[in-house]
């Protein structure tokens, strides 16, 4: 089932999705999230941060396990999304980083690294709630057009759209890394709950074709058509398209 939830702007969408996660995290007596890096959650963080000062959200007993990784970044690059989540959140939360997993980007053994996320992750019973952004191109994760939905956390190669999207961060587009560990289609689908969050004109094509387009691997996010509980909370300018505005 995908219930769309139609918002104003970005502010809007983080302050809907702050509300959503923090009545998971009370609710639910060991949550276990799957967070996601990027521009789109950044909001949602902020407000989260701000519940957590008003004593209205603890993460004490939260675990969380982060949708993908740089290869090549050390966990202090401020690059790398480790960094990134400490810095949004870890850092300012009383969760505790012993309960945090971001894949290992330099681990000696790469794919013995993504299969450790994907044990962990069942270890701790599966996912209760994954956050997950889109891609321009579709994307989920760093899950590219024609990633099989089969797909368990792997290395992946970055799609050239993907890294001139990223480059953003970084000083020159030679420095942006070409490959990342992600959770794979299937993981993200073993989730007990999915909340997509979508915001502006540049993702409205993208999820016009996740909500009214067929599922089809070239359109990774399409998948989530077929998850059981999928909640999207989009802004205007997101759901532009798919609206017919």
């Amino acid at each position: 089932m995908m219930e769309i939830i139609k918002v104003k702007d970005y502010d809007a969408m983080s302050e809907k999705a702050c509300e959503f996660l923090a009545e998971r995290i009370n609710r639910l007596e060991n949550p276990v999230l799957g967070l996601a890096t990027g521009s789109t959650p950044e909001g949602l963080y902020k407000r989260l941060i701000e519940k957590y000062n008003n004593k209205e959200v603890s993460f004490k007993q939260v675990k969380s396990f982060n949708l993908d990784e740089y290869v090549g970044l050390e966990k202090d690059d401020p690059n790398s999304y480790y960094f990134f989540m400490k810095d949004k959140l870890f850092d300012h939360v009383d969760i505790s980083l012993e309960n945090v997993r971001v894949p290992n980007g330099v681990a000696p053994d790469l794919n013995q690294e993504c299969e450790a996320h994907d044990e962990a992750i069942k270890a701790a019973g599966g996912i209760d709630v994954q956050l997950l952004g889109i891609g321009g191109n579709g994307h989920i994760g760093f899950n590219e057009p024609g990633t099989p939905f089969t797909s368990k956390t792997q290395v992946v190669d970055l799609e050239e759209s993907t890294i001139q999207a990223n480059s953003r961060f970084f000083n020159s587009i030679e420095e942006v890394p070409t490959q990342a560990i992600s959770m794979g289609i299937d993981t993200i689908m073993s989730s007990k709950e999915i909340l997509l969050l979508v915001s502006g004109e540049n993702k409205a094509d993208a999820l016009n074709k996740l909500i009214n387009g067929e599922v089809t691997e070239e359109l990774p996010a399409s998948v989530l058509q077929n998850h059981p509980n999928v909640t999207i909370i989009a802004d205007e300018a997101a759901l532009s398209v798919a609206s017919g505005k």
